[in-house]
C-alpha cells in the first residue's frame, strides 16, 4: 500500500471531479473520527495492487503493521487502474459519490430495473433531472426515495432532454449496484 504519486492522484481527482465539482475538497478534508486518536484525522487515497482506496489517516496508519501480501484492502475501494494506465471508478464509490454529487438523474419507479441489469437511461426512464446538468457531466443515478442506484454520463444536456426522442439515451451506464450480484466474483 503506498500514496499516489502526482499523476496518478490528477487522474483520479480528475474523475472524482467530474461527479461531485468543487465538493472534492470536502471529500478530503472531512475530519475522520476513527479510531482511538483524541484528535480527529482526514481522509486520504491510497494504492495497493492497483485498487485505489479512501480511508482515514488512523486507518492507513494501522495497516503498514500488516504485511502487503496479507492486506487485502484498507477503507473503501473507489476505483481501479486498468492494465492500459486508465482510471475507472467502480461501484463501491457510490455512496461518497452520492453523498456529494452535483448533479442526479432520478428515475421512474417502474423502471429502475432497467437500470440495474446494467442498460442505459432512456429518456422514457427518466423522472427528473438536475436542471444545470450539460452534456457529458456526471450524474448519479437515484430511484424517486432518493436511493442512489449507479452513477453514468450524460448524453444529453437538460435542456436538450425536453425536445430529445422518448428512446433517446440520456445517461450513459458506468457503474450500478447491482453490479454486485453480476460480477460477484470479480469485485470482491
Amino acid at each position: 500500500m503506498r500514496a499516489l504519486d502526482e499523476k496518478e492522484t490528477k487522474m483520479v481527482f480528475e474523475k472524482l471531479f467530474k461527479f461531485i465539482g468543487t465538493n472534492l475538497k470536502h471529500l478530503m478534508e472531512r475530519p475522520a473520527v476513527e479510531g482511538p486518536d483524541p484528535q480527529p484525522g482526514r481522509y486520504c487515497l491510497r494504492l495497493h495492487k492497483n485498487r485505489v482506496y479512501y480511508a482515514s489517516e488512523a486507518l492507513v496508519r494501522r495497516a503498514t503493521a500488516v504485511a502487503r501480501p496479507r492486506l487485502a484492502g484498507v477503507g473503501t475501494p473507489i476505483g481501479k487502474f486498468t492494465h492500459g494506465g486508465a482510471f475507472h471508478l467502480t461501484v463501491h464509490a457510490l455512496d461518497l459519490l452520492a453523498a456529494h454529487a452535483r448533479r442526479r438523474v432520478w428515475l421512474k419507479p417502474d423502471t429502475e430495473r432497467s437500470f440495474l441489469f446494467g442498460n442505459s437511461v432512456p429518456k422514457s426512464s427518466l423522472a427528473r433531472i438536475t436542471e444545470n446538468t450539460q452534456a457529458n457531466d456526471g450524474v448519479v443515478v437515484m430511484s424517486m426515495a432518493d436511493v442512489p442506484l449507479g452513477f453514468g454520463v450524460a448524453v444529453k444536456s437538460a435542456q436538450d432532454c425536453r425536445k430529445a426522442d422518448t428512446n433517446a439515451v440520456i445517461v450513459l451506464h458506468q457503474a450500478d449496484a447491482g453490479e454486485y450480484l453480476r460480477r460477484e466474483e470479480e469485485l470482491m
